[in-house]
């Protein structure tokens, strides 16, 4: 039985006698001298022994060792030579000499070293997760979110919350994203859906009288993945009954100043600075700004003549603007720099840039041919733009420019090394549109989703003005990442069905997928509101990590298999009867293709 960790012995501890266990970290043979690294999660021992002073048996076992080979090694503490103390490992001053030494386990030689982590695919990476695991970031990783869970539950446990778990086979509402769906073997033809969030059901507990709820909640959704999303991730949800936006910011930001301090021992400060979308899309472009550094959009529509050709289309379409950016010193970019630029921003419909460029007093444009000198002075006065830099500007739908030029913002703050390492900027964008226009389904969707309440001063108009109304919703964001996003919910019946009639959701579709809602709602449903945080992306940040897949034990890849354990795979043919499903002949013919050419 392993008595002490790997990482615990110190000088104090000489003359011990100890017994440890770990996997063999490194394998040394020095002159006279074996050399072993001793590693376990919590650190690293050296354990030592002369080669001539240990009988055969257990000289052939060290000898028989494979790095990441797993053995117990019992032994006294001793200090190290004077000149060998190892500065980098807490155990550094001390070693083990090895009286003996047992195999529990031979590793075979390694598919992937976790210290390649940074060199190796992710495929590799995810395949061999177990061994990927080992590495001491990774690991610190998961430790931290242990105790980021930990001290969520302390923090909401002291403020009298309790943690209650809501269903993981539901019933399929719309909810944004795609549902994932488990047929019933009992109900055949019928099927449960995961849940893309406890929205409806964190409700319902608001409904039947617990006024604080929390969990630490697992959501699934079917949707396309990127660096912080995977199909199956964890929120940190709340909600709370009679309270106002204010209540639930305050609850939320009492939770972050309390991880940071506990996790990080950096003292946030708060309350959080609060924007309006309106400003955030028209300074940033995107709604989850990242303040820490500047570049920021500046709207220049009012400064262009309404009779510039190049810019007619603008001005004739609804909701047209021109916006722009400042570079400061700059002016030297080459054209070749600004068309890789131009072809990055088309990605987000934003159809063209143009720039201006001041080298020694002189404007340096193609836009000189259609504006004059006093308009592209206004233009570089109101930017506060200075000889040397260099204004970039894009025309169109507000939302083409915005994405665009917020994206492109982005890259440059990256690749400029514009944004400052070690800060954490928070942020609350408040005051978002009720409803957004969808030109595909020619019909008005819920920006959040269909639960949002308005805010008070819109209760009578959402429906007859939708592209005014203002929700009653908070989106938390750090360092340019949405982390959090909540709402004041609707609790009387007529307003939900009233928005269900805005979002043209037939009262017979309504009634399939929300009728136990808005039954629930007519019994006695008391103001409520919540919020839930992406644990996985809080976590993210913290760790300062990439991407989400740093800081879950086993993450998918960006197609959605977990390639530990080949997910997903058919099913069996006896499965499937069971369940009363039939495969179609082209989806059999492709699982057959696949069995031939596995890697295909």
């Amino acid at each position: 039985m392993k008595q002490i960790s790997c990482g615990a012995l110190r000088k104090s501890d000489v003359g011990k006698k100890v017994t440890v266990a770990g996997w063999c970290h490194a394998i040394r043979e020095h002159k006279t001298t074996y050399f072993i690294d001793l590693r376990d999660w919590e650190g690293i021992t050296q354990v030592v022994t002369k080669r001539d002073e240990i009988n055969e048996e257990l000289n052939e076992k060290i000898k028989a060792l494979n790095r990441e080979s797993v053995i117990e090694v019992g032994g006294f503490v001793r200090n190290r030579p004077e000149g060998t103390e190892n500065k980098d490992l807490a155990t550094g001053d001390i070693e083990v000499e090895i009286e003996t030494l047992e195999i529990l386990n031979t590793a075979e030689p390694l598919p992937y070293h976790f210290k390649d982590k940074d060199k190796a695919k992710h495929k590799v990476r995810l395949q061999y997760r177990y061994i990927d695991l080992r590495h001491p970031k990774l690991q610190e990783n998961i430790k931290t979110r242990a105790k980021i869970t930990s001290e969520t539950r302390k923090y909401f446990d002291n403020l009298g919350f309790f943690e209650i778990e809501t269903p993981l086979l539901t019933k399929s509402t719309p909810e944004g994203a795609r549902d994932y769906l488990v047929p019933s073997r009992v109900h055949q033809g019928k099927f449960y859906a995961l849940p893309q969030s406890p929205q409806l059901f964190k409700q319902m507990l608001m409904i039947s009288g617990f006024e604080k709820y929390y969990q630490i909640a697992r959501c699934l959704r079917d949707e396309d993945l990127r660096p912080e999303r995977q199909p199956e991730f964890t929120q940190i949800d709340l909600e709370m009954s009679f309270v106002n936006q204010d209540d639930v910011i305050s609850v939320v930001e009492g939770l972050i100043k309390h991880l940071f301090k506990v996790i990080l021992n950096k003292n946030i400060k708060t309350p959080f600075p609060r924007m309006s979308y309106k400003e955030a899309m028209s300074r940033f472009g995107v709604d989850k700004p990242d303040t820490r550094f500047g570049l920021e959009l500046v709207g220049i529509t009012d400064l262009i003549p309404k009779d510039v050709s190049i810019f007619k289309e603008v001005f004739e379409q609804k909701h047209g603007i021109i916006s722009a950016i400042k570079i400061e010193k700059n002016a030297d970019i080459s054209n070749k720099v600004f068309n890789k630029w131009r072809s990055y921003v088309q990605k987000f419909k934003t159809k063209e840039l143009a720039n201006i460029k001041l080298i020694n007093g002189e404007f340096v444009s193609p836009l000189t041919k259609f504006l004059s000198d006093d308009v592209i002075k206004n233009i570089f006065k109101r930017l506060k733009a200075k000889d040397g830099d260099l204004v970039i500007l894009a025309g169109g739908k507000s939302s083409n420019v915005y994405r665009g030029l917020g994206e492109l913002r982005i890259k440059l703050g990256n690749d400029m090394n514009l944004v400052p390492k070690d800060k954490f900027n928070f942020l609350w964008v408040v005051d978002f549109p009720l409803f957004e226009w969808s030109e595909e389904e020619r019909r008005w969707t819920a920006v959040h989703h269909p639960f949002t309440s308005c805010k008070p001063e819109f209760l009578d108009t959402f429906d007859t003005n939708p592209e005014d109304a203002l929700a009653n919703a908070y989106d938390i964001v750090l360092n340019g990442y949405e982390i959090g996003g909540g709402s004041i919910r609707i609790h009387k019946p007529e307003i939900q069905e009233r928005v269900f009639k805005t979002l043209e959701i037939p009262p017979e579709i309504a009634e399939q997928n929300f009728s136990f809602l808005i039954e629930a709602l007519k019994y006695g449903a008391p103001p409520h509101g919540g919020l839930a945080i992406g644990l996985d992306r809080l976590v993210m940040i913290m760790v300062d990590e990439p991407g989400i897949r740093e800081v879950i034990a086993f993450p998918k890849t960006k197609k959605a298999v977990l390639p530990l354990g080949d997910a997903p795979s058919p099913a069996t043919d006896e499965q499937l009867e069971v369940l009363g499903i039939e495969l179609t002949p082209e989806t059999k013919l492709q699982l057959e293709k696949k069995k031939e050419n596995p890697h295909n």
